[in-house]
């Protein structure tokens, strides 16, 4: 029940910081966006202390430890894998423009207005 109040708060914040952007609409830039943030990081810590806050909490710490894991590929292999790509394209783009030409002068031959 707490947490759902907790939760509920956040919600305010948030809706509060949005408020605030509209109630100093004759103030500064500045002041606006700072109102907006300030909900959104009253709303933050607020949510921090939740059991959803500390799930989520858990869950970026484990997502980032699995990031870290990862293997980037080298420079070589980078640009090797992108001339590939590259070189595909191309080749898909002519194969699709011959077929194009192809129809096209099909259709045209089947319905009697070819040049030839």
């Amino acid at each position: 029940m707490t947490d759902k109040i907790k939760l509920l708060l956040a919600a305010l914040l948030i809706v509060a910081g949005i408020a605030g952007f509209y109630y100093f609409a004759e103030s500064a830039e500045v002041v606006r966006l700072a109102s907006i943030l300030a909900g959104f990081a009253a709303a933050a810590a607020i949510a921090w202390y939740t059991a959803a806050g500390q799930q989520f909490a858990g869950f970026s710490q484990e997502a980032l430890k699995e990031a870290k894991k990862v293997v980037w590929p080298t420079r070589k292999e980078t640009i090797q894998t992108t001339a590939i790509v590259f070189g595909f394209v191309v080749v898909m783009a002519i194969f699709l423009w011959l077929v194009d030409a192809g129809l096209l002068w099909a259709v045209k031959w089947l319905m009697g207005r070819s040049d030839t």
